[in-house]
């Protein structure tokens, strides 16, 4: 799901070579270009089918661009799938954009009882959980296998972070990595994150939880790292290829 996430930073061409070389036969680009009242051009994502599952990866933004927008506690609610709670705003207009093409491609490859997966980084894994919110809460039997997310922000209030947990128990994977400055933004408590985390540490050993006091530690270690650029550690923590370091670290 990680390789996926980053897939999604990749041109076209090179997202068709790499679904074939993983055995994907038939590949979905989704795109569609808006004027949110945020920094953001455009929301980017494609869908891989194969005889065994479907996988749809949402693309990301510039840390130093989601972070700045991200700062604004003065954002506006969106309604939440269903009426759910809500949403921030910039996140469910972004996934409003090409969630039709989105249901609807996967309605359409899902042709083989297939298993269905959302992945994405930074702000395509804040696009990938509210997908999986959306398809859980207004399209059941499309209803996803499982929704993996890297550096992924704070996108919704309690109330549906919690039917999150109750619908989808062990399916959502948030992975944070050590001081990445993304998932701790929007500010709380206006937006929360849903339950279920995997946390990196300053030595990029996984944990299956964030506690308070030991996190708070974790990242004053992982700050002084550098002793040549601490503040910068919480951008460079958020890059995909961290993520994908740390996982392969753990694999091993």
């Amino acid at each position: 799901m990680a390789r996926a996430a980053k897939l999604a930073y990749a041109n076209q061409g090179e997202v068709l070579r790499q679904a074939r070389e993983w055995g994907f036969d038939r590949v979905r680009h989704h795109e569609s270009l808006f004027e949110p009242p945020f920094a953001l051009e455009d929301t980017q994502a494609y869908t891989l089918a194969g005889e065994r599952m479907i996988v749809t990866a949402f693309r990301g933004t510039e840390p130093v661009q989601i972070r700045d927008w991200l700062s604004d506690a003065s954002t506006p609610p969106w309604p939440g799938p269903a009426r759910t709670g809500y949403m921030h705003y910039g996140f469910a207009e972004a996934l409003d954009s090409v969630y039709p093409g989105v249901r609807d491609t996967i309605a359409e490859l899902r042709d083989n009882g297939q298993t269905v997966w959302f992945t994405g980084h930074s702000l395509g894994g804040a696009l990938a959980m509210l997908a999986g919110c959306r398809m859980y809460l207004e399209e059941p039997r499309l209803r996803a296998d499982g929704v993996y997310t890297y550096g992924q922000p704070r996108t919704c209030d309690r109330i549906l972070a919690a039917a999150v947990n109750k619908g989808f128990p062990d399916k959502v994977f948030r992975f944070v990595n050590n001081n990445d400055i993304v998932p701790q933004l929007p500010p709380e408590p206006a937006y929360t994150h849903t339950d279920t985390v995997r946390y990196f540490d300053a030595k990029g050993r996984l944990h299956t939880s964030m506690p308070l006091l030991g996190t708070a530690v974790d990242r004053a270690r992982g700050l002084t790292a550098d002793a040549l650029a601490p503040a910068a550690d919480g951008v460079r923590d958020h890059f995909i290829d961290s993520y994908l370091a740390a996982l392969e670290r753990n694999l091993g």
